[in-house]
């Protein structure tokens, strides 16, 4: 992938890593620029699994905001079902709905 540096151990790469807006960004070798999904710590994950029970048992509309690649986008609806094997939930608005990934939820609150 990379070759070895003289003397440091360090290898060389074409990614370099930088902070922004408490995530990070990563630039490859074709000079593009993509976000590095943020880790949450457990009390932010519980929070987020929480509110996602509590708007599937009560039904009340919650939004999350989903880490992409690129930008954050953020969706609002109602929580219909949960498996928890997959840790995936079923989001739905209107006649739509969407199978989320919830560690790829930066963020979750009743609206």
């Amino acid at each position: 992938m990379g070759k070895k540096l003289n003397g440091s151990g360090l290898r060389e790469s074409g990614r370099m890593m930088i902070p922004e807006h408490n995530s990070l960004m990563i630039q490859d070798k074709k000079e593009t620029w993509r976000r590095v999904r943020p880790v949450l710590d457990e009390e932010k994950l519980e929070e987020i699994e929480c509110t996602l029970g509590l708007s599937l048992r009560a039904h009340v509309r919650v939004t999350v905001i989903i880490s992409g690649p690129f930008e954050n986008k953020q969706l609002s609806g109602f929580v219909t079902s949960i498996h928890t094997h997959t840790r995936e939930f079923k989001l739905q608005w209107a006649e739509e709905w969407k199978w989320i990934n919830v560690d790829d939820i930066a963020d979750a609150y009743i609206v």
